[in-house]
């Protein structure tokens, strides 16, 4: 089976490299961006601006191949891909919850972007907490790391160029 989106829009940001940008909006506190929906959708942003936080998912667009198993950004052990928040996804989906400061337009106003520069949006959701708020009893191995995502930036080793360092 073969699944495909279209972009509904894409994101406006300061990010213009992958290396040292956040890796989380928590990391990306203040930072402003937007998205430009591309016409055709626009319709769809009535009433959007009821909301403070939307979840946005995206196409992780400088994203080449996967990997199953992962060093991700916030530990040094390996861990598989599905129990990470690590870009090179079989599907490279990504989502952050974002504040909404408005929306102008066909553009989304947004603040604690972490994404980059011209990434393709998939889709926009409202963030509603009495649905997307769950006491969480367990975070495997991000107890005690997570909160390392406030500072941590990225690097390069989820990019093609790492790949081509690693087969050279």
């Amino acid at each position: 089976m073969t699944i495909s989106y279209r972009p509904i829009g894409y994101f406006r940001t300061p990010h213009t490299d992958i290396a040292g940008m956040p890796i989380q909006p928590t990391g990306a506190s203040g930072v402003h961006g937007c998205v430009e929906v591309l016409p055709e959708f626009r319709g769809g942003l009535l009433d959007l601006e009821g909301f403070s936080h939307v979840i946005m998912l995206y196409h992780l667009h400088e994203i080449r191949g996967h990997d199953l198993v992962v060093t991700p950004f916030l530990d040094t052990d390996s861990h598989g891909i599905f129990a990470t928040r690590s870009p090179k996804r079989p599907n490279p989906i990504g989502f952050s919850v974002m504040r909404l400061n408005g929306v102008h337009g066909g553009t989304v106003l947004l603040e604690n972007v972490d994404v980059l520069d011209g990434t393709p949006v998939i889709d926009i959701k409202p963030y509603v907490p009495h649905f997307d708020i769950w006491q969480a009893d367990r975070i495997g191995w991000f107890e005690g790391k997570s909160n390392n995502a406030t500072h941590h930036r990225s690097d390069a080793r989820f990019t093609a160029d790492a790949e081509a360092t690693v087969e050279d």
